[in-house]
């Protein structure tokens, strides 16, 4: 019988174990050794005295232990991951929406049925919900988790415009023809986990440590598939924690500019996410409440609205808010000049860009087919990009327009609480 070190003990070794420990105890006599029973069971299965004692006792305590699986051992997830972020929001709003207390615990336990080999902290999970743009309040009867109000009003005015670009009786046709662009990344060692084995010889894949370079992946889709002439590869010069690092305004103007607009319908609405290098200010533009102390100060000077020399920053832009002046995005202006319009999904709102399934699906492709090299996943990136087709792409973006149809619903429902 062999047991992996590290690994929780199936629930037929702790049976082995107390009949072993059993055994011995009645017939310690006829060994004529000094060693105690619990001794004898761990050298003979070779497992640490420790272990052995651990499981008695439980036994001795809890007959049915030795029917219990244990959990995994390992460090909690410091990192929740973003897949998890459609389907905690959707957990929430029915929960509210059925008038349910919503707890970290709750949401925890959520989590856990959908992927049980991660583990989360509650302290972790609190922030990760923060980020995602929930918060804690108190509800019309009890208290529970709600989303922030700027991420309610960036959704309505999205999905509003999104309803005001459909047409036709099923209102399934788009006025304008839609774009969804968006970056992704591949790394050398990207793999399928998952493989059939052999139970006694254990996995024989070696997967190398770390995640190896890197590709950064620029693309865009229509209701057609993949808009042609708009790929843009390039390999990563570092490898930071979040691809983000490697991009920049600078690569993705060039990119939006050379590849995708010549390459779109006209008229289109180009619909993109939040990344700061979408939306990079154009030099005319009024500031943001991110930009420099400095910067702030000089446009409020020089478009008459006076401020004190020793403001603060905080002051400034409270000052800023109240000149309503909306910022100028280089990209939305390089989209108008050849007769596009752009359109951002509102924070922390993936399920609303179906380009993500296309990743999804292009780096599942790869991986099944990784060998660890960059030549092989080059090779393979090609084929994995066939695998989106036009019908795919529009049957995803009908998907979409479900999900849009269904937080419009909500959203109206909730706000009769209110």
């Amino acid at each position: 019988m062999y047991c992996t070190p590290g690994k929780a003990l199936s629930p037929e070794i702790k049976e082995t174990i107390v009949a072993l420990k059993s055994y011995f105890d009645r017939n310690k006599v006829c060994f004529a050794k000094q060693d105690s029973s619990a001794q004898m069971v761990s050298d003979a299965l070779g497992i640490g005295l420790s272990t052995v004692n651990r499981v008695m006792a439980r036994y001795r305590k809890d007959p049915s232990s030795v029917q219990q699986v244990q959990d995994t051992k390992g460090h909690r997830c410091s990192v929740i991951s973003e897949s998890n972020q459609a389907a905690v929001r959707s957990y929430i709003r029915q929960g509210n929406l059925e008038g349910r207390h919503i707890t970290l615990e709750g949401i925890k336990d959520f989590l856990y049925e959908r992927s049980p080999n991660e583990k989360y902290h509650i302290t972790t999970l609190g922030r990760t919900l923060n980020r995602w743009g929930f918060e804690f309040g108190k509800g019309v009867r009890t208290q529970h988790l709600k989303e922030k109000d700027s991420v309610i009003l960036s959704r309505q005015k999205y999905l509003r415009k999104k309803r005001g670009n459909r047409s036709g009786a099923n209102n399934k046709e788009t006025v304008k023809p839609e774009v969804y662009l968006d970056e992704s990344y591949l790394n050398k060692n990207h793999s399928n986990d998952f493989t059939w084995y052999y139970g006694e010889d254990g996995p024989w894949i070696q997967k190398p440590t770390g995640k190896g370079e890197r590709l950064i992946i620029m693309n865009a889709i229509s209701q057609d598939g993949w808009i042609p002439g708009a790929r843009n590869i390039f390999r990563s010069s570092r490898n930071t924690g979040d691809y983000h690092g490697q991009m920049d305004a600078e690569k993705f103007h060039k990119w939006f500019l050379e590849k995708l607009l010549p390459n779109i319908p006209s008229e289109s609405l180009i619909i993109m996410d939040n990344a700061p290098y979408h939306k990079a200010l154009a030099p005319n533009s009024p500031p943001t409440p991110a930009c420099r102390k400095a910067e702030i100060r000089k446009w409020l000077e020089e478009n008459g609205f006076p401020c004190s020399r020793d403001c603060l920053k905080v002051e400034l832009v409270e000052i800023l808010k109240t000149a309503r002046a909306e910022p100028l995005y280089m990209v939305d202006i390089l989209a108008e000049q050849f007769g596009h319009e752009v359109l951002r999904t509102p924070p922390y709102h993936p399920e609303l860009q179906p380009i993500e399934i296309c990743w999804a699906i292009v780096k599942n492709e790869v991986g099944l087919h990784c060998d660890f090299t960059m030549k092989t996943m080059e090779a393979y990136l090609e084929r994995a990009f066939k695998k989106v087709t036009g019908l795919s792409c529009k049957e995803l973006i009908q998907k979409i327009q479900e999900v849009e149809d269904n937080f419009l619903k909500s959203d109206a429902i909730l706000d009769q609480y209110q």
